[in-house]
């Protein structure tokens, strides 16, 4: 899977560079039917500068599955960046589990079907 991040009101540092990579990356073994081009769009940045309790940082993921028309999008707010990441992750995590659990029901419903249309086919021989 190919990451691309973008930093918005906010400096990527080396350590949260890494920091989504493992999280994000971590993501590939939802993923693991479809070829490399599966690729993840992450912003991570500053949400207000003038905020009454802090700074709020958010973290949006997007991610373009194939054979998915829609894709996969998340965004969290949270008050340190390392919680907006992790929550995001969970949301796309849940997605992705959906989407595999999808595909897998629906395979397991056609081979119910064709179980069924051969057991027809020898009774009524």
């Amino acid at each position: 899977m190919k990451i691309n991040i973008k930093a918005t009101n906010l400096k990527l540092t080396p350590e949260i560079n890494d920091y989504i990579n493992n999280k994000i990356g971590g993501l590939g073994k939802f993923i693991e039917g479809y070829d490399s081009s599966v690729q993840a769009w992450v912003e991570v940045g500053i949400f207000t500068k003038h905020h009454q309790t802090g700074e709020i940082y958010r973290a949006e993921i997007q991610i373009r599955v194939p054979h998915d028309k829609k894709g996969i999008r998340a965004v969290s707010q949270k008050e340190t960046l390392y919680a907006a990441i992790d929550d995001v992750r969970e949301e796309v995590k849940k997605e992705l589990t959906k989407i595999k659990e999808k595909k897998i029901s629906l395979v397991r419903k056609g081979s119910r079907l064709l179980k069924k249309l051969t057991s027809i086919f020898y009774e009524s021989r």
